[in-house]
């Protein structure tokens, strides 16, 4: 920063800086021709990109810096400097096309550089102590920096456009690959489904979004471990929506040999389940799944901590969801126990789910209880006095196992 209290600039007599003005602003048009022309030598792959008057945006940007500046150094060099638009709209161009900022850096520093030297010359031409001249210089970095500035600032800006869209994209897609199949009649089937063409509206979608059409995908929910955790850092294969209470991810081709490994690596911290892979036309499908699974772990029925395989945990998902008609079956067909204390009766209900899972005699039944075979002989007899020869038929075999196997599940019995 140039020292407001004590400069060599503010002793420069006024008619000599304005003659020094004069001069460089009589050269700014020629030396802003000169400067881009130098940049194309340097950088030849720069863009030419001209405004509504035809005229190249780089040119117009070279002349205006140097008019501000010169401008700048004529009211003193301790005032605020002020910065060309144009360079902003540098920055933000650069991020549309998706390129880093570091050429467009060089470029400026390249132009200061060639700027430098000729403002250097017309210092000496009007005998402008070299002390002034030293403030100038730092002056003229510290307007670098503020074009630089102005440069992110306008690449940010892009980035968070451009990712703001495709996020919209990923939305749009995302609902209609979820979307009741009522609500895409008419269509085709998605990819996946053999021998058709993929839903139109699906294909033009990811197309906008560059997302390659696979033929099977899992859909994801997660638990948000806190309103401020971090997405998780998943590739840009994945879609995800952050925007739900509970956010979802669509995994492509998710029997790919180390995807789980690599999702269960990109979603650390999260809790979550994974449905089954199904073809793309049914990502609904698994969506419902997961979102079943998502809901058991909310109730502490299924573990939290990892992304769950919904196709691990089959048995609660099939039983536990159901809540009332497997409740209703179970009054009906555990009626018999309504007599038997509640230590009885969870006892002989224990007994007979063992006796349905293993088909066996008292030593099986046992070894799996973990009881003398006697006292469960003894209790299989009572079994058989409560249900008589309802545990002879097979469908209602069928039906006790899983009443017993859905109240094991829930933490019900043993």
């Amino acid at each position: 920063m140039v020292s407001a209290v004590r400069s060599a600039w503010r002793e420069v007599p006024s008619v000599q800086i304005r003659r020094f003005a004069a001069l460089a602003l009589a050269e700014v048009p020629l030396l802003a021709q000169d400067i881009l022309a130098e940049i194309r030598r340097e950088f030849p792959q720069l863009p030419v990109v001209l405004d509504e008057f035809g005229e190249p945006t780089a040119l117009v940007g070279i002349r205006q810096s140097l008019e501000h500046f010169v401008a700048h150094m004529t009211v003193g060099l301790d005032r605020p400097h002020i910065h060309p638009r144009v360079f902003q709209e540098f920055g933000r161009g650069e991020g549309m096309q998706g390129r880093s900022l570091d050429a467009l850096q060089a470029i400026y520093r390249l132009g200061v550089r060639l700027a430098w030297r000729r403002l250097a010359e017309i210092g000496q031409q009007v005998a402008i102590p070299a002390p002034a001249m030293y403030e100038l210089a730092e002056s003229g970095f510290e307007y670098l920096d503020g074009l630089v500035a102005a440069s992110v600032r306008g690449y940010a800006e892009a980035a968070a456009r451009q990712a703001g869209e495709r996020l919209r994209l990923q939305r749009r897609l995302m609902e209609r690959l979820f979307a009741p199949a009522a609500a895409r009649a008419g269509t085709a089937p998605s990819a996946g489904a053999a021998g058709h063409a993929p839903d139109p509206v699906v294909a033009e979608q990811a197309a906008l979004l560059g997302w390659p059409l696979p033929e099977r995908v899992a859909v994801a929910v997660l638990l948000r471990p806190d309103r401020a955790a971090v997405a998780p850092a998943v590739g840009p294969d994945i879609l995800l929506d952050m925007e739900c209470e509970r956010p979802r991810m669509v995994v492509p081709e998710p029997d790919t040999p180390g995807r789980g490994e690599l999702l269960r690596r990109a979603a650390a911290g999260w809790s979550g389940a994974i449905g089954p892979a199904v073809p793309l036309a049914d990502a609904a499908k698994s969506l419902r799944w997961a979102g079943a699974a998502a809901d058991l772990m909310e109730r502490g029925l299924l573990p939290v901590g990892d992304l769950l395989q919904c196709t691990e945990h089959t048995e609660a998902l099939v039983l536990l969801p159901p809540e009332e008609l497997i409740e209703d079956l179970g009054r009906r067909r555990l009626a018999p126990l309504a007599g038997c204390g509640p230590a009885h009766g969870l006892r002989l209900a224990e007994t007979l789910l063992a006796w349905l899972e293993t088909r066996g005699g008292a030593p099986e039944v046992a070894a799996r209880l973990g009881v003398h075979p006697q006292t469960v002989r003894y209790r299989l007899r009572q079994i058989r006095e409560l249900w008589g020869s309802e545990v002879d038929d097979p469908d209602r075999r069928f039906e006790l196992e899983l009443v017993l196997r859905a109240r094991r599940l829930r933490g019900e019995q043993g």
